[in-house]
């Protein structure tokens, strides 16, 4: 009886040769234009103590109720994987007691993350994200920094014609005051609400304004706008950061509905989306977050961030985020051995060439046909007549007189 075909499981995917090349080459990328900006690599756990994202990230979201993938170790201690990156770097930021460093400190992250949502085009239950965290500083600059850093990361990853959303959500205790004016609306309103917001009236009504309920969309389409109430200090702040990136050339349309789907968004926060997306348009987006560090035992600390997901910004990309580069394939013909063909192709690995070596017993036909099949530049076949380099965009063939020489050839110097 032959045995059951296995499968990844539902909701993740296995990552092939040619889009990890591409995966690779966005990393590369992230890592050049964040190093620019002085943010630095940083890594925490794929697992976490289930309470940091029920403070951290809030009890009343969809990713805390519905999304996480929990699970009890053999201590009994309940463990959670990681369903997004902001919650796990604050944690680390108190235990590590970075607050002494100088401030503000700027990192950014890149791996895996876990919710358990219906699996989709670019969405999945495990998925990748790159990050960036500042934590330190409440100037606007960091805000406008944060987001014209995701804009040239997107723009180096060939993610074009992005819209840019931007809202604020005032500071915690003005947000206080705009939740408690929006629950007696919603109150006024329940009838028409969807059950799921009515559920969350009293625990999280900012998620209305994302609800897809026919009702619900017609009962916010005159709620209180969050953005109408700013005065003071958080209006000065909102618009601080729209001058630095008027300044920076970012254009951006400011949308009163705007909210994100984590409780610790104070202030700025901002979305871009691609139309090539669909109706999941989202590429990435973030905001500050003044009251998360405090609110995991740390001193009070000012934060803003973003995260953008790998598999969408890939999805979203119309540049070319780089392939394998033609190798140089090295063919063994009657009299060559195998031991020729290693020590050349040592050689041209060692040179930086990428090269590859015949390892399934073809005949030499078989061999060229191979080579064309690996787009391979040229071949170099090690036979009893010595060492000859075939140049497989003309068909021009010649005679190369030792390894060094067909180093030389591979590399661009002609010996």
């Amino acid at each position: 009886m032959a045995a059951k075909k296995l499968q990844a499981p539902r909701g993740t995917f296995d990552v092939l040769p040619e889009d990890g090349q591409r995966r690779r080459e966005l990393l590369r990328r992230t890592g050049s234009v964040l190093g620019r900006y002085g943010y630095r690599p940083f890594e925490t756990p794929v697992f976490e103590d289930t309470d940091l994202f029920a403070r951290g990230v809030g009890e009343s979201t969809d990713i805390v109720r519905k999304e996480m993938f929990t699970f009890e170790d053999r201590g009994g201690r309940s463990l959670t994987l990681r369903p997004e990156g902001t919650a796990g770097v604050a944690r680390a930021y108190v235990e590590h007691g970075m607050h002494k460093l100088p401030q503000p400190v700027k990192v950014w992250y890149a791996g895996p993350f876990f919710r358990h949502e219906r699996a989709q085009a670019g969405r999945y239950r495990q998925f990748s994200q790159i990050g960036v965290e500042a934590l330190g500083s409440d100037d606007p600059s960091v805000d406008a920094e944060c987001i014209l850093l995701l804009s040239e990361l997107l723009e180096a990853a060939g993610v074009h014609e992005v819209q840019l959303k931007l809202a604020s959500l005032g500071s915690l205790d003005a947000r206080a005051a705009y939740l408690d004016k929006l629950r007696g609306y919603l109150r006024d309103n329940e009838s028409r609400l969807s059950e799921d917001v009515a559920s969350r009236i009293d625990a999280n009504p900012l998620r209305a304004f994302d609800a897809d309920h026919e009702g619900t969309k017609e009962v916010m389409a005159g709620a209180p706008r969050l953005l109408d109430s700013l005065s003071g200090e958080d209006a000065d702040h909102f618009a601080e950061v729209r001058t630095l990136l008027d300044d920076a050339g970012v254009s951006y349309d400011v949308d009163p509905t705007l909210v994100r789907g984590l409780d610790y968004y104070t202030r700025t926060v901002f979305e871009f989306a691609s139309a090539k997306l669909g109706a999941q348009s989202g590429v990435g987006g973030g905001g500050r977050y003044d009251g998360l560090v405090g609110q995991l035992g740390g001193p009070e600390t000012p934060g803003v961030g973003w995260a953008a997901g790998v598999e969408r910004i890939l999805l979203a990309s119309e540049g070319n985020l780089g392939g394998f580069p033609a190798p140089v394939f090295v063919a063994i013909a009657d009299g060559g051995t195998r031991r020729e063909a290693f020590r050349l192709v040592t050689a041209l690995r060692e040179a930086g060439v990428r090269a590859e070596v015949e390892q399934a017993g073809r005949s030499l036909k078989g061999q060229l046909k191979h080579a064309d099949r690996l787009s391979a530049k040229a071949v170099a076949i090690v036979g009893d007549g010595g060492l000859e380099w075939k140049d497989m965009k003309t068909g021009e063939q010649r005679q190369v007189s030792n390894v060094l020489e067909a180093v030389r050839i591979a590399v661009g110097v002609d010996a």
